[in-house]
């Protein structure tokens, strides 16, 4: 499965984003999704995954209530709605697959594939 990610951009503080993550070359079913982000000089940072199969989710606490994370089954994506952006949600947004158990869901080790990533940037 190929999966490429869109919808990045340079938003104002308080704005939103609705990032994209398409996968083709397969079906998502049976994976978790996962949304991680790269700030320069950073670890990589989980952020949201979903269960594509059941839509169970998760996110770090440093999103919630800002972010959802969605799918269309049917068009074998998942998104990710951006709201309420802060400078601090700057970075590369990567999402990328597992079958990973969910309690290891946050852990970017246990990913195996991976998009290109798209670049967030939020001014204050």
């Amino acid at each position: 499965v190929q999966l490429q990610a869109s919808g990045g951009g340079l938003v104002q503080a308080g704005g939103s984003l609705r990032l994209s993550c398409a996968a083709s070359g397969g079906s998502l079913s049976g994976y978790r999704l996962g949304w991680f982000r790269q700030a320069p000089g950073m670890e990589r940072e989980f952020v949201s995954a979903i269960m594509f199969s059941g839509g169970t989710t998760r996110y770090a606490d440093s999103v919630k209530g800002r972010f959802a994370i969605s799918k269309d089954t049917a068009k074998n994506t998942v998104f990710l709605q951006m709201n309420n952006l802060k400078p601090e949600d700057t970075a590369i947004y990567y999402c990328a697959t597992t079958r990973i158990v969910w309690s290891e869901i946050a852990n970017h080790k246990q990913y195996h594939n991976w998009g290109q990533g798209t670049q967030v940037t939020v001014s204050s």
